[in-house]
């Protein structure tokens, strides 16, 4: 039991998989607490999930009156506590009940407060931002007399309300949201999620007319919400609100803030509207680099490819792909690498992108070129140069060989 502990410590999921299935107990103690606390402790969900999948109880009741799930809860993981509440189906009523009382408690006192309460000191506290990689968002990590929680709590209220069918009052998820303003922290994007998916029409004109509001970060999260509304539910099924983009026009056209406004973009160019298409062009000159970006979005392209819905748009496009910004001049690229008309000055950019600094580029204009039978894209395919293991398996780097069959196939008719 010993190497389990250990292994544990080590945050070593591979080798406590492995002990747990030659016959380690999930539920050995290391100082007095299941390992499972262990893993909660340090945020380690990998071994939290393996000592869950061999039996490990979330709900066993310890000496404080803790369990482990209320543990999660204190620590103020999202995942952590997801992978816990969801390991029974269901969770018990007064089990549910402790975990959104606990959450509440964090969230209505503040991660802080509550912090310094629970320890009892006054000092400073140690503050870190924390990434995730895998689903691109962040928290922050507060410490303080040796107790380390993140401030991801009013995530775990919304995101747990949402999974036992409580329906939060949309100024509430709103005023969660806010307390954390940046788009990429937690509760901000739980709570875009949690909106983004009631796909009704009261939170469709709710989101729309906090457009109007006077301050950016309201009209930053009612783009971000529209956003999801418009794309819909993936797992579910359904988009309601697919084809409404247009409805955003008034406030793109009017919307002085580059980050709103760039959400703004990213929600409307779903849509093929010729109104959408005109706000993306006048968007040309912007100067700000995300609105540039997402500029090509807006000018549509025929089903087949073959031909524009306005013809300033290969003007305009052709002007991006040589903006200043590697990610307008990416986004143009790729707008080019799917277009099919064959205006000589289409071949001749892609060329020019073969010389980009940055990668993706010389990937997608190489692409590009082999995609519109160009010989060129023979000559520049060795601009690419070496790929990194992730990219190995990209399809784009097997155009070229596609275009030299064709092109024997052909000679061979």
């Amino acid at each position: 039991m010993d190497e389990l502990v250990a292994a544990v410590r080590r945050g070593d999921a591979d080798e406590v998989r492995a002990l747990l299935e030659s016959g380690a107990d999930p539920e050995t103690f290391d100082d007095g607490l299941p390992v499972l606390c262990r893993a909660v402790a340090a945020y380690d969900e990998p071994v939290a999930e393996a000592l869950l999948e061999a039996g490990a109880d979330p709900l066993r009741r310890l000496p404080d009156g803790s369990t482990p799930l209320l543990r999660a809860v204190d620590g103020g993981s999202h995942h952590m506590v997801y992978a816990l509440a969801s390991h029974r189906v269901p969770l018990p009523a007064p089990e549910r009940e402790d975990l959104l009382a606990r959450a509440r408690r964090w969230t209505e006192a503040g991660v802080e407060a509550e912090l310094r309460r629970l320890t009892g000191l006054t000092g400073p506290v140690e503050r870190s931002r924390v990434e995730d990689d895998e689903v691109g968002c962040w928290c922050e990590q507060l410490t303080l007399g040796g107790l380390t929680v993140r401030d991801e709590h009013r995530a775990v209220l919304t995101s747990m309300e949402e999974r036992y069918g409580i329906r939060t009052s949309f100024d509430e998820l709103v005023a969660r949201a806010l307390a954390h303003p940046d788009r990429d922290h937690m509760v901000w994007s739980d709570v875009v999620f949690t909106l983004g998916r009631r796909l009704d029409e009261e939170t469709w004109q709710w989101t729309r007319d906090l457009l109007n509001h006077p301050d950016r970060l309201h009209r930053l999260l009612a783009a971000d919400v529209m956003l999801f509304l418009i794309l819909g539910d993936p797992v579910k099924g359904g988009d309601p609100f697919w084809g409404r983009e247009r409805e955003l026009v008034p406030w793109a056209e009017q919307e002085q803030d580059p980050e709103v406004l760039a959400v703004i973009l990213q929600a409307m160019t779903h849509d093929s509207a010729p109104e959408i298409e005109a706000v993306g062009l006048s968007h040309l000159t912007h100067p700000d680099p995300r609105v540039r970006a997402l500029v090509t979005d807006a000018l549509q392209q025929s089903e087949d490819g073959r031909s524009l819905a306005r013809p300033e748009s290969l003007t305009a496009v052709l002007t991006l792909a040589r903006d200043e910004d590697p990610g307008v001049r990416e986004a143009a690229c790729r707008w080019l690498a799917h277009y099919r008309g064959r205006e000589p000055e289409v071949g001749d950019a892609l060329v020019a992108l073969t010389h980009d600094e940055r990668q993706p580029i010389r990937i997608w204009a190489v692409s590009g070129l082999a995609r519109r039978d160009d010989p060129r894209c023979v000559e520049t395919e060795h601009r690419i140069g070496p790929v990194d293991e992730e990219r190995r398996g990209d399809e784009r780097l097997m155009d070229v060989w596609r275009y030299q069959r064709r092109q024997e196939a052909a000679e061979h008719s």
